[in-house]
């Protein structure tokens, strides 16, 4: 199948097609808003909150001990803003966020960046997913214009699919993206004992294993051109942490064998409501 998206900003053509597109899917349940972690995004933040907030959702936006002007820059637009008083890692971010999201009683929440890598614009065909597909996480998956990324981050993301997916027991593209929509099933799994980038990584496997909650992706284009700035993630660091996660779990559900075919047993769901017509 190929896909055929629109990815650059078109002014208010493609705002205004944002909002038709987020009007229609807000008269159907369930509820859900958009949750954007961030630090040290003073940059990009303004718009990214600005783009989520004109899909007509809630926008929550959990900041993790910012010293820049981040916060300010935030508390000025209509969002739910939490602070952390200091730097407590994307995965108490998020864990917070889903806190917030469960206490306000939404049935999911789709998680967007701060830096402006993720564009609001997707979120319509990822809700669009959530409603075929109901009861799955939707990943938005960076499989279109792929020649953007790094050869190595290329390279070590699809390691990373290849083990998450084994603990998955089932195929998943792009494990690493972190714009997704969690629906409640996955939202009742914050207090998973796992912190920084290891809590994404956890959700799905988790869910996956415990929840029988399915996974689908959603076609997005790999941004690493512009303005973004260095990445939070440590390629070292944090992929050590990952891997070690990951061989943990696949251990700790044991049948190994069988969750590596599984894994390896058909291709990942992909769905684009757009191809779909």
């Amino acid at each position: 199948m190929r896909w055929s998206w629109n990815y650059a900003w078109n002014g208010n053509e493609q705002e205004q097609e944002i909002i038709d597109g987020a009007a229609r899917l807000n008269t159907q349940d369930p509820r859900w808003c958009v949750l954007i972690p961030c630090l040290n995004e003073e940059a990009a933040i303004k718009g990214v909150v600005e783009s989520a907030l004109a899909l007509g959702v809630p926008v929550i936006v959990v900041d993790d001990g910012s010293d820049d002007r981040t916060p300010e820059i935030v508390a000025a637009l209509p969002v739910t803003l939490l602070r952390h008083p200091q730097r407590c890692g994307k995965g108490e971010a998020l864990r917070t966020g889903f806190r917030e999201a469960l206490r306000l009683n939404y049935d999911a929440v789709v998680t967007m960046d701060g830096d402006g890598q993720h564009l609001a614009s997707d979120v319509p065909r990822i809700a669009a997913a959530a409603a075929r597909y109901p009861n799955h996480i939707v990943i938005g998956a960076r499989l279109l214009e792929r020649e953007q990324q790094p050869t190595g981050r290329r390279r070590a993301n699809a390691v990373a699919d290849w083990g998450i997916s084994w603990a998955c027991a089932q195929p998943v593209a792009d494990t690493q993206s972190g714009q997704r929509w969690y629906p409640r099933d996955a939202l009742e799994l914050v207090d998973l004992p796992a912190e920084n980038f290891v809590f994404e990584a956890a959700i799905l496997i988790t869910a996956s294993r415990e929840k029988r909650v399915g996974i689908v992706s959603v076609p997005i284009a790999s941004r690493y051109q512009g303005e973004f700035r260095l990445s939070h993630f440590s390629p070292v660091r944090d992929v050590s942490r990952i891997t070690l996660y990951t061989v943990g779990r696949i251990l700790h559900y044991g049948h190994i064998v069988a969750s590596y075919r599984r894994s390896r047993a058909s291709a990942p769901i992909v769905f684009d409501s757009v191809a779909a017509g």
